[in-house]
């Protein structure tokens, strides 16, 4: 079989969008980047969207650490079974936020998050199936 994505390379990647993701979502807490661009622009009293973002920031951390500890376990040769669920449920995190995306209110996060969201989902994918092979 034909390796086209390294674990490695799809585990940085995923590992940069997070950050980026992180940084996206600092700034529209912080009032650089509009409310009306994120959660379909539904979100109008400031404690709400606040801890919408929060919340959002939250899951990437957490989807971030789960693929910096599967890299790592992958690397090393030892994966637990934990891990392994752990990965499964951020591809399914990263596939209904793609569907979110698709059926979002706004234009801006159809066309500009769905791309992103689905390439997450992708690469989780691949880290996935790297981790599921290895137990097979």
């Amino acid at each position: 079989m034909i390796q086209l994505l390294s674990v490695r390379m799809a585990a940085a990647a995923v590992l940069v969008i997070l950050g980026l993701f992180v940084l996206f979502h600092m700034l529209v807490i912080a009032g650089v980047v509009p409310s009306t661009v994120v959660w379909g622009g539904r979100l109008t009293e400031r404690s709400q969207l606040v801890r919408a973002e929060l919340m959002s920031i939250s899951l990437l951390i957490l989807s971030g650490a789960v693929i910096f500890l599967n890299a790592r376990s992958l690397a090393a040769g030892d994966r637990g079974v934990l891990l392994t669920v752990a990965i499964w449920a951020v591809v399914g995190l990263f596939a209904l936020n793609t569907l979110g995306n698709i059926f979002a209110k706004t234009l801006f996060e159809k066309l500009a998050f769905t791309p992103v969201t689905l390439l997450l989902a992708l690469l989780s994918l691949r880290l996935a199936l790297g981790t599921a092979a290895s137990h097979g």
